[in-house]
């Protein structure tokens, strides 16, 4: 069984565009440097390589990646640096420029010491890189890869063997000192089944045997406020998102309209949600603060369902308590079933296609939404394989490698089905012919057939047939 993925970590904060090309590398370029300073080997240092291999290569500059590893390497970390800060970094190193480590050690970092290879194919996964620290006379002072496997989640190369290594899966697993344990949906609900608890109240049982109930209210509450307000922050916000597709935000445009709208008393219940999902998507490709939701591609699908639970229930919303506990058992419940794919599939575009970002994160919000509609734990199991069965197969194929078009309308769309697939799940017991772990399954092999033309590298698909003015 994989390690206890919490809540806390499947939603973090960070930055736009991409979790696995924006958050991961900036994490992972901050940890090598702050290594070095850990080992006292930061004073030694005169230079630095970083090569960017397959798919962060191959879309890097699109979604900022270069940039976030210089932001990384000065010590910025994707969760509370000022966003404005991040563009531009690699840009400007140009022929040479003094860059302060962590703040406080210098080095001459040239734009060509951060290298795009998007023909080069790291063992461990698609998105992967490899820092090189050198001392003055040339020497290696340290060298390190690193994988950005979805969702901000970073891992060594080591770390990656050993997550390939059943055994040190397993012991990983025990290591996790948290009383309900599961591996895949089925033992989800039997457990569910055997205790009587809700999805959400088991995910509650497992984080707060790892840390204190106020810290994981306090952390789950903060992830809420931060989606809920990315959204308001994505419907006031106007003008042309970055990037040579100039694409224009709708979703103020689309907020006005449909104010005038709801005066005539005309029925705007999808429009809403479409617009939540969109403002979220239109913020994160702007490079602006955003929850990894499970990755940042996908990030506007869960807030956009909550905030439409929210919307279609006001007598919840306005009760500031109530609101609290609803959206705690609504993120609980979606974290749950998103360490699911996490474990047994992937939440990477680069690894699964867009089926392993905005599929799962569909997913998880019709079963999270299933849940607050007080859907049974069967019932929630549905939700979440109804969604995820009408995305499968779903490609990456990025235009001009910028998380946008098709992204932001296919966060959208995703949405409604959360939506459709939560509804239609509390019309039956919860009893259906294909199981959520079948449909996990699926989906991993069907993200390893997939060509890797359609997983993020912009090599085919939209990203080839549609012409860039």
């Amino acid at each position: 069984m994989s390690p206890y993925v919490s809540v806390l970590d499947l939603f973090s904060v960070g930055l736009g565009p991409s979790s696995s090309h924006t958050v991961g590398p900036m994490r992972a370029a901050r940890a090598f440097v702050a290594g070095l300073e850990e080992r006292g080997e930061l004073d030694r240092v005169s230079g630095l390589r970083v090569v960017l291999c397959g798919s962060l290569g191959a879309t890097g500059v699109g979604h900022g990646t270069p940039d976030a590893v210089v932001a990384g390497l000065v010590g910025l970390d994707p969760e509370t640096c000022d966003p404005d800060l991040v563009p531009g970094r690699w840009e400007k190193l140009g022929e040479g420029v003094r860059l302060p480590l962590l703040g406080r050690h210098e080095v001459v970092v040239t734009q060509d010491d951060v290298r795009l290879a998007p023909l080069t194919r790291m063992p461990g996964h698609p998105n992967g890189m490899r820092f090189t620290a050198v001392a003055t006379d040339g020497s290696v002072v340290a060298e390190q890869e690193y994988y950005s496997v979805g969702g901000g989640f970073v891992l060594t190369a080591d770390e990656v063997g050993a997550a390939l290594d059943a055994e040190a899966a397993d012991r990983a697993a025990d290591a996790d000192d948290v009383p309900f344990p599961f591996a895949n949906a089925a033992e989800l609900l039997a457990l569910c089944a055997r205790e009587g608890l809700s999805v959400a109240r088991i995910a509650w049982e497992n984080e707060v045997a790892l840390r204190p109930a106020a810290e994981v209210e306090a952390g789950v509450d903060r992830i809420w406020d931060t989606m809920s307000a990315c959204v308001d922050a994505g419907l006031e916000r106007d003008g042309v998102l970055p990037g040579r597709l100039k694409v224009r935000r709708r979703a103020r445009a689309q907020r006005e309209r449909l104010e005038a709208a709801d005066e005539r008393g005309e029925d705007t219940t999808i429009e809403w949600l479409q617009a939540f999902a969109m403002a979220v998507n239109e913020e994160n490709a702007d490079g602006r603060r955003v929850v990894t939701a499970p990755t940042n591609g996908a990030a506007g699908i869960i807030p956009a369902v909550g905030r439409h639970f929210l919307r279609t229930h006001p007598h919840v919303a306005a009760d500031g308590e109530r609101r609290r506990r609803a959206m705690r058992t609504y993120l609980l419940t979606a974290a749950a079933i998103g360490a699911l794919y996490k474990r047994n599939a992937s939440i990477s575009g680069a690894e699964a296609g867009c089926q392993g970002e905005v599929g799962s994160a569909c997913s998880m919000a019709a079963g999270a939404l299933c849940a607050v509609l007080g859907g049974t734990p069967a019932q929630v199991e549905n939700a979440a394989e109804i969604a995820m069965e009408h995305n499968l197969g779903l490609t990456c194929d990025p235009v001009g490698g910028l998380v946008q078009v098709p992204c932001i309308e296919r966060n959208a769309i995703a949405a409604c089905t959360a939506v459709s697939a939560a509804r239609l799940a509390l019309q039956g017991d919860g009893s259906h012919v294909v199981s959520l772990d079948t449909v996990i399954e699926t989906m991993r092999q069907t993200g390893a057939d997939m060509s890797t033309k359609y997983k993020e590298t912009s090599t085919g698909g939209l990203a080839v047939n549609v012409i860039e003015c």
